[in-house]
């Protein structure tokens, strides 16, 4: 059951509730208390150990913090570590030194990145690297912060012997989607889903034939209008602070697609990223020597 509380940062809620905790919960919350920044960064066995308490412990503590599990757990703690500076992350505050904002963007997109793996459906993925294998082209589409992760996945997906194009201006992405044939695959990636232009070129591509991709938000405009939604579940209100954690964690998952693409294309398929690989040497100079 979780427990009352006036509050919305994590903090706040454990300071709040301390004497609500049995005395294994309540070493749990000294030790977070003590260096929630150290916490954010430990694994469930490591802040067990350092609280001298079972790993059922530590998940039950999460829980009744509304915490679906511990790496839900950790993501909020990294949020509540600072009520936040407008437009950059929430998680920097105005008078942080280098060393402290630096360690804090580290931490918040760590326990991002492993709370999106969390929560990764398999079968989703498993299905859009078949969409991907089987296109006759590719289509990446991203606005503003979503731009130049569509740039990276052409930069990825032209490996493939797959005819590619990333779009980041939205008449061409008209344009293309009103000419989409079956057989094409359009990957949109947005944040929010929120984005009207993508929201419409989805429904457009859609209506022509092709298969579109969401890379978004679960239960956004873009993803109802999606053949296949990818759920990119971030906290990261891009409304108010610079993108960050969100950007990553997609660049992360088009990493997985390009993977799972590579992986299926089987062993034969090596040879063809070898001789790309190799057609790079010509243009690197040598290593150079380590000087003791």
């Amino acid at each position: 059951m979780a427990l009352p509380s006036q509050s919305s940062n994590l903090l706040e809620r454990i300071r709040e509730n301390l004497e609500q905790l049995n005395r294994s919960e309540r070493k749990v919350a000294d030790v977070i208390l003590k260096d929630p920044q150290s916490a954010t960064r430990y694994s469930i066995a490591a802040l067990a150990q350092a609280a001298s308490v079972s790993e059922p412990t530590v998940n039950r503590f999460c829980r009744s913090f509304d915490a679906k599990g511990y790496p839900d757990f950790k993501l909020q703690l990294a949020q509540s570590l600072a009520s936040g500076t407008p437009y950059v992350s929430r998680s920097v505050e105005i008078d942080d030194t280098a060393e402290e904002y630096t360690q804090k963007i580290f931490t918040t997109n760590m326990a991002c990145l492993d709370a999106a793996r969390q929560s990764m459906d398999a079968s989703v993925i498993n299905r859009a690297v078949d969409f991907l294998i089987q296109a006759k082209q590719i289509s990446f589409l991203g606005l503003g912060a979503s731009g130049p992760v569509a740039m990276d996945a052409q930069h990825k997906f032209f490996r493939f012997n797959i005819p590619v194009m990333a779009y980041d201006d939205v008449l061409m992405m008209r344009m293309m989607a009103s000419v989409a044939n079956t057989g094409d695959v359009i990957v949109i990636i947005s944040y929010t889903g929120r984005t009207r232009e993508l929201v419409e070129i989805a429904k457009i591509a859609r209506e022509s034939g092709a298969t579109v991709i969401g890379i978004t938000a679960p239960n956004s405009y873009l993803a109802k209008e999606c053949s296949l939604t990818i759920d990119v579940i971030v906290q990261e209100d891009t409304d108010i602070y610079m993108p960050m954690s969100s950007r990553i964690i997609h660049l992360t998952v088009l990493d997985v697609l390009a993977t799972g693409v590579t992986l299926k294309r089987g062993v034969d398929f090596q040879k063809h990223l070898k001789r790309i690989k190799e057609s790079l040497q010509a243009s690197r100079l040598p290593v150079s020597p380590i000087k003791t």
